[in-house]
């Protein structure tokens, strides 16, 4: 089925994607094949490589999926080259980019006779063993009149379970042969791949919900050749086929997120609300509509679960490696596509999308008396064991409420709201890092124009006022900044110890006004930590990358003495500074939490989350701070 063409895509240089992948453990019972039951899959057992090298502990992976093939094997005009050069792309930079799996979507051939099917499957060796893949068939593979119950054809003697049994990525097949799935192991965990039939049975639909069943833990991708058809400018709806799909498998079941279809053109795509009221990613994909039948046109799903992402690239391997030269203009235009419904990105909270479902058991709450070390001498934490008084979380955190220092040594920070802030710019929160001991924070709504926020600073005869740390010190601390990041925000003080560095005696540094130590976010979000020593007259700063929004965030500040290092999420931060730093050069003021005082008078106070907070007087290795490190 055919629709309207729209204007060709924009001109530009291939960006090439560079990922990388991960895993998880999970036992997948495989539920039959064309002949007999497979044998169960041992927990861990569906790895994702084939013989070519994949990092499977990276947090970022690639799926390559290729549409429509069908005008690539069309008879006595039939070229495989195309398909052959977007396999050798595959293959050869299968480390670089991290691809875990390619899937077909059908229509392989054009009328699926044998001669077709056969030098189908032979191209297909330039693949096999290397990278893993799934095929499954479109109308113009089989005869299309009948569902996956048809029986014998040239495509299932080529394309069935016997061509993927020594495939390490292999689950099983439906009875009849022409349904799959495959197990990949990426970013962490295992992920279901479904390779649905043109005309999905009841039989095969129940022998899927069978898979899904036997492997409930496991988000779910769904490729199949007909699910959805799209307008002109790539708004996409479910086709007849689709519609059965989604209402009988899709809707119910919470694992599926992302749904791939071919069969019609244009490319679309669309967001739709399954039963449990999460998004699942509806996709059409297919370009023989495009010049030289779209010439093996591949589109890469790049997935980064660090940064909460999915970053879609659609190009041409036999266009790219060409010389560019001696490209045409044909072959130029269509090297890439640019348009919104070809190259995208898809914003996907994993935890919270698979919560529902993946198994995983978020860490409980860590006693405060298993996270202080030898010479701890503060810690904070902002729960009922920390925080005085009773409020749940959204309630202000009135003037005068004090935060326990739970090390014992005296160090309770009490409440001031600045200037004529109202009891609402600070508040409790049950929000926090996953990692994070105490499973609470305080939400800190500072701000300029007017300046306004609160702080937590200890007592005047505090003993951490005149500490020096000569022998160094670790400081830690979790962070939130809001999503969006909204305002014009001033540069905000998470932590500080009070008193002008001038009064110390230090001459050097920016201004003889400033804290003589203290932890900044600045108005784009950078990490500023700027010491005195006690000892020498200088003022080491180290500054950090842009911090995410929206986002838990771990600092770690060590000194062993000499230097200074901050940490971000336990990864050593490129501007540590070099110079020697000896101590702090604490003044007997109070130290604060929430804001920093310059000039003797508090700005804007912190516009976000703060968690847990820890000081302990020696330097310690990443893998014994609050954020746990391998």
């Amino acid at each position: 089925m055919s629709k309207s063409i729209p204007a060709g895509p924009d001109r530009r240089s291939l960006l090439q994607a560079a990922i990388a992948v991960p895993a998880v453990g999970a036992t997948a019972a495989v539920l039959g094949t064309q002949s007999a039951q497979a044998a169960p899959l041992a927990p861990g057992a569906a790895a994702s490589s084939g013989r070519g090298r994949y990092d499977e502990d990276s947090p970022r992976f690639a799926l390559a999926v290729l549409p429509d093939t069908q005008y690539l094997f069309d008879a006595d005009s039939a070229d495989p080259e195309p398909l052959r050069e977007t396999f050798d792309y595959l293959v050869s930079e299968r480390e670089e980019a991290n691809i875990a799996f390619m899937t077909h979507l059908g229509d392989v051939t054009e009328h699926g006779t044998e001669q077709e099917i056969t030098l189908a499957a032979h191209t297909f060796k330039t693949i096999h063993g290397k990278v893993p893949y799934s095929v499954l068939a479109g109308n113009h593979d089989i005869d299309g009149s009948k569902d996956d119950q048809r029986g014998d054809s040239a495509y299932l003697k080529a394309f069935g379970p016997d061509r993927f049994t020594g495939m390490p990525t292999f689950g099983g097949a439906s009875p009849g042969g022409y349904n799959s799935y495959h197990v990949i192991k990426a970013a962490g965990r295992q992920w279901l791949v479904f390779a649905i039939d043109w005309r999905a049975s009841d039989k095969a639909l129940a022998w899927a919900q069978g898979v899904l069943d036997a492997h409930p833990t496991l988000p779910a991708i769904l490729t199949t050749h007909d699910i959805a058809w799209a307008e002109e400018n790539g708004a996409a709806h479910l086709s007849d086929h689709g519609q059965r799909l989604w209402d009988r498998l899709i809707r119910g079941n919470d694992q599926f997120f992302l749904a791939l279809g071919g069969h019609y053109w244009p490319s679309g795509r669309t967001v739709l609300t399954n039963d449990a009221g999460h998004d699942v990613h509806v996709h059409i994909t297919n370009y023989q509509d495009r010049y030289y039948g779209g010439a093996g046109m591949i589109r890469l799903y790049s997935f980064d679960t660090a940064r909460d992402v999915v970053d879609i690239e659609t190009f041409a391997p036999w266009f790219l490696r060409r010389d560019p030269g001696k490209r045409t203009p044909l072959e130029a235009e269509t090297l890439e596509l640019t348009g919104p419904v070809d190259r995208f990105s898809l914003d996907i909270d994993f935890a919270e999308r698979f919560k529902g479902f993946d198994g995983l058991v978020p860490p409980k709450p860590r006693p405060a008396g298993s996270v202080m070390p030898r010479g701890t001498v503060a810690y904070w934490r902002f729960d009922q064991d920390g925080l005085a008084g009773p409020g749940a979380p959204g309630t202000p955190v009135g003037k005068g409420v004090v935060a326990r220092d739970l090390s014992g040594h005296g160090n309770d920070l009490r409440v001031q709201l600045l200037h004529d802030s109202a009891p609402d710019v600070l508040t409790r929160s049950a929000e926090h890092h996953a990692d994070q001991p105490a499973h609470a924070s305080l939400r800190f709504d500072g701000g300029k124009g007017p300046d306004r926020g609160a702080v937590l600073t200890t007592s005047a005869k505090a003993p951490l006022n005149s500490a020096t740390f000569r022998s160094g010190f670790t400081i830690e601390t979790f962070i939130k900044l809001p999503d969006p990041f909204e305002g014009d925000h001033a540069w905000m003080g998470i932590l500080s110890w009070e008193g002008r560095n001038g009064d110390a005696g230090k001459t050097t540094g920016w201004s003889t006004d400033e804290p003589t130590c203290s932890l900044n976010v600045t108005p784009e979000r950078f990490l500023q930590f700027v010491l005195y020593p006690h000892v020498q007259d200088a003022d080491p700063t180290s500054w950090s990358h842009a911090l995410p929004v929206g986002r838990w965030t771990h600092i770690a500040i060590v000194n062993d003495g000499r230097r200074t290092l901050m940490y971000v999420d336990g990864s050593k931060i490129a501007r540590n500074p070099s110079q020697r730093a000896t101590g702090i050069a604490t003044l007997g003021k109070p130290f604060a939490i929430g804001g920093t005082q310059f000039a003797e008078k508090f700005g804007q106070g912190f516009y976000g989350w703060i968690g847990d907070t820890r000081i302990v007087d020696r330097a310690l290795k990443p893998k014994d701070f609050l954020l746990p490190v391998a």
